[in-house]
């Protein structure tokens, strides 16, 4: 363990050391379990501490009999020299145990470009980086989230691989691995049980195997006692997940896939949830979360009780991204009342026609109706999200986004100035496509950069002439990167290793992404992200993630994707099943 003596000597080296201190209210301190596991989130701890999933994760394995959780988050680069200064592992908040004590570290994977915080936080905790370096001393390394659809650029350095929900099968492997050191089995037999458990992937021994799902949401495990940080962290707020899933099959959007079937809470269990989070947190917004929160059935009973219900205590209700057709103009006066920040709406194309292409099912008239209701409640903080690089995109289409961002501007100063509210703040927010595995465009190549530079300069041309908005563009380098490891191989994890050993590090961080770490170690493996990114891939061919089953077919997906391509829309699956888990089967 780390000693207060040791942990003094690293805080007064660091910038922000509430990241590393823990003793958090409401956190976990179970004295004596018999099996240890460690939490990892790769990136900052603002970060993952905003992560609901995790949030959950740490409830449900401290629920477990004889098992004590510890959070451990990755080390921001002062620490992370610090560290190696001292000559001390990387430890966990609660305890401060080193990494490499634990039975068993988890890594929540969100983010492709955290890959090499992985490796940092191995290294670190002197845990051997390579899965099959590992010996019978060295803890079980497991991932999960939603990169592990394709796990095999970073299936090298992980002994097991978690697919899809993961509260169930969590207890399963709690339960497998406790069994296992009880019996004092061996690594290899650790692992092998865990092979036997539905969503399990073991890259060592590679098999098809079927992605996880919690069937009922309703009764499933939730966030009951949240830990309230001692410094702000991203999303510093109560998270109330009302669903998950979505209906909509936007064909770029991979969570639009890979989450199917739609479950919903009940409003009931909602009101119930909130206010109890709020008392034990103290907390003075409340964030209602999922993919589309604008088709929670239960909405327009849930969200007007809640906010009534929270009034008193000046807590308010937001709703982080609204489809702009979700028809809540009456809804946006009253969460008016008690919230002031802004609102954001995600048109994703500036034209029809590549709005139907991409399956958003959303018109201009929607937007700018969401747009009046908005201006008309007294919003004044807006932001559009689209990207560039879609499958079909034309110029056309990328001028079409200054002048659907000039007509929302036009919409507020139409508003009467007696309903408005003063100064809008408009703000375009434009990233770079990523074809996603599991999405109609998985087989649809990428911009090159030099393009999507070109595009980004025809906007900011045509934007200048847009008066009150603002326009920000994603590093298009970035989202090379990472559709080059969302749809890359195995070869992709010697890339990954060059490029740590190389010094690259929170490459999400525009202040620490390091163009030439990665360039050096894809010319040192022989290979480009372009390859991986750029290439358009045959319909029939066979894909690094084949074996990987989510539900939903690639029948259906090639259907989707033959729709995209003619620029047909497919309508909201919700009562109206479009068969994408095959014929006879059903998602909803």
């Amino acid at each position: 363990m780390i000693n207060e003596q040791q942990l003094d000597r690293l805080l007064a080296k660091v910038e922000k050391p509430a990241r590393y201190t823990g003793s958090e209210w409401n956190e976990y301190r179970k004295e004596g379990a018999f099996f240890h596991a460690a939490l990892c989130f790769p990136d900052a701890y603002e970060i993952g501490m905003s992560h609901l999933g995790s949030r959950i994760l740490y409830e449900v394995m401290n629920g477990q009999q004889d098992v004590a959780c510890e959070r451990v988050f990755c080390p921001w680069p002062d620490m992370e020299r610090a560290l190696r200064q001292e000559d001390l592992p990387l430890f966990s908040l609660e305890t401060r145990r080193p990494l490499r004590d634990f039975d068993l570290v988890g890594f929540s994977l969100l983010y492709e470009m955290c890959y090499t915080n992985v490796l940092t936080m191995l290294e670190l905790g002197r845990i051997p980086l390579l899965a099959g370096e590992r010996t019978e001393d060295d803890p079980i390394v497991i991932g999960g989230g939603p990169c592990c659809v394709n796990p095999e650029p970073i299936a090298p350095f992980l002994d097991a691989v978690v697919v899809g929900d993961g509260e169930e099968v969590m207890v399963e492997i709690l339960d497998a691995l406790t069994q296992a050191k009880r019996e004092g089995a061996s690594r290899a037999e650790r692992i092998a049980r865990l092979s036997r458990l539905e969503g399990l992937y073991i890259p060592s021994e590679p098999k098809r195997v079927r992605r996880r799902v919690v069937a009922d949401l309703e009764h499933a495990a939730y966030l009951e006692r949240p830990i309230v940080p001692f410094m702000g962290i991203v999303h510093d707020r109560v998270s109330l997940e009302v669903m998950r899933g979505c209906t909509r099959g936007c064909r770029f959007c991979q969570a639009g896939y890979i989450y199917r079937p739609v479950r919903e809470r009940s409003a009931e269990s909602l009101l119930e949830r909130g206010k109890q989070l709020v008392d034990c947190t103290g907390y003075d917004e409340i964030s209602l979360l999922s993919l589309s929160t604008g088709d929670y059935t239960e909405l327009r009973t849930l969200l007007p009780e809640l906010m009534d219900s929270m009034a008193k205590q000046r807590v308010s209700v937001a709703l982080p991204s609204l489809r702009i057709d979700a028809g809540l103009g009456e809804m946006l006066q009253k969460m008016q009342s008690v919230r002031k920040a802004g609102l954001t709406f995600a048109p994703e194309a500036g034209t029809q026609r590549l709005r139907d292409v991409i399956n958003k099912n959303v018109t201009e008239e929607d937007l700018l109706r969401a747009a009046r209701d908005a201006f008309a409640a007294g919003w004044t903080s807006v932001k559009l999200y689209f990207m560039l690089g879609l499958p079909t995109e034309t110029d056309a289409d990328i001028l079409g986004i200054a002048d659907l961002a000039g007509k929302v501007a036009r919409a507020w100063r139409e508003t009467p100035p007696a309903r408005r509210g003063k100064g809008l703040r408009l703000s375009v927010s434009v990233s770079t496509f990523v074809p996603k595995p599991f999405t109609p465009f998985q087989w649809c190549p990428q911009d090159s950069q030099e393009e999507i530079w070109r595009k980004q300069q025809l906007l900011r041309s045509a934007m200048k002439g847009v008066r009150g908005v603002t326009l920000h563009c994603h590093p298009s380098r970035l989202s090379l990167l990472e559709a080059a490891f969302s749809r890359g191989d195995r070869r992709l994890a010697e890339v990954l290793l060059a490029a740590y050993q190389n010094g690259a590090r929170f490459d999400s961080w525009t202040e620490h992404f390091s163009r030439d770490a990665w360039a050096k170690a894809f010319e040192t493996c022989g290979l480009t992200p372009e390859e991986f990114a750029l290439a358009e891939l045959p319909l029939d061919a066979p894909l690094p993630w084949s074996h990987i089953d989510i539900g939903v077919t690639a029948d259906y997906l090639k259907r989707e994707h033959e729709r995209a391509m003619a620029a047909r829309t497919t309508p909201d699956c919700r009562g109206n099943c479009q068969g994408c888990y095959g014929r006879g089967a059903s998602c909803v």
